[in-house]
């Protein structure tokens, strides 16, 4: 999670935020709580909240499951931008973060449209693959563990049928998937998962610098994922660079 986009000034975003989108009252309510705890810069930003937003209600999805709830705005933003039969199934293994979003949730009348799953996201994930099956889901939003982006990755990807849309936060970590130098297990984890998406054919990708680092993953097909354990080019500090001339 990111609460702002990186490489804007402060006068800018701020610009970005009063015309640039529309935030609901709750929305806003929510965001003022929730950036006044220690944990707040975990929040999703305003504008990336806004982009599944848009998302939603340009495919028409009914079906979204979000994997890493924190205080719930961006849960919010995505179940008011659902129809009145959508549904958001939001998993975090902390009920007391999901408490404060209920409040606000059923503050803007949309708390029937969230199922909230308290648990470690990958037996949430499993669970839902075992009793509603794959494909059930027309989007899933990732943001949650980065050192198991990669398990995530690959089991909303089982979920999510064919033409939706798997939405991955924070992907750019700071820019520390960039640099080589960094071996954290965050970064590390990411870095691959940068290199596997892009080398994947059951997906057509677009990575956003909104945010954190929004990768959104249109699924195109079915069948077995890539293997890629180490960079195609690990002698490269910055990925992306154009060779060197001979």
């Amino acid at each position: 999670m990111s609460p702002r986009s990186h490489g804007w000034s402060p006068e800018t975003l701020t610009f970005i935020h009063k015309v640039g989108l529309r935030e609901h009252a709750a929305l806003k309510a929510l965001r003022k709580e929730t950036d006044n705890m220690e944990d707040g810069g975990m929040r999703s930003s305003i504008e990336q909240g806004q982009l599944l937003a848009f998302l939603i209600k340009l495919t028409g999805a009914k079906q979204v499951i979000e994997v890493g709830c924190f205080t719930g705005y961006g849960t919010l933003a995505m179940a008011l931008a659902l129809p009145e039969d959508g549904v958001i199934t939001t998993l975090d293994v902390n009920d007391q973060w999901a408490a404060i979003g209920r409040r606000y949730w059923e503050e803007a009348g949309v708390e029937d449209r969230v199922i909230f799953i308290s648990g470690l996201a990958s037996q949430s994930l499993d669970k839902l693959l075992a009793e509603d099956g794959p494909g059930i889901a027309d989007l899933v939003y990732v943001d949650a563990d980065k050192k198991a982006y990669d398990d995530y990755f690959e089991k909303a990807l089982a979920l999510t049928r064919i033409g939706g849309l798997v939405a991955l936060d924070n992907m750019l970590w700071g820019g520390a998937v960039a640099d080589l130098d960094n071996e954290t297990r965050q970064a590390v984890a990411l870095r691959l998962l940068n290199h596997k998406i892009h080398e994947d054919t059951r997906v057509e990708p677009v990575m956003i610098p909104i945010g954190d680092g929004l990768v959104l993953c249109r699924k195109i097909a079915d069948g077995d994922a890539p293997e890629l354990k180490a960079l195609p080019n690990p002698e490269e500090k910055i990925m992306g660079r154009a060779p060197e001339s001979q």
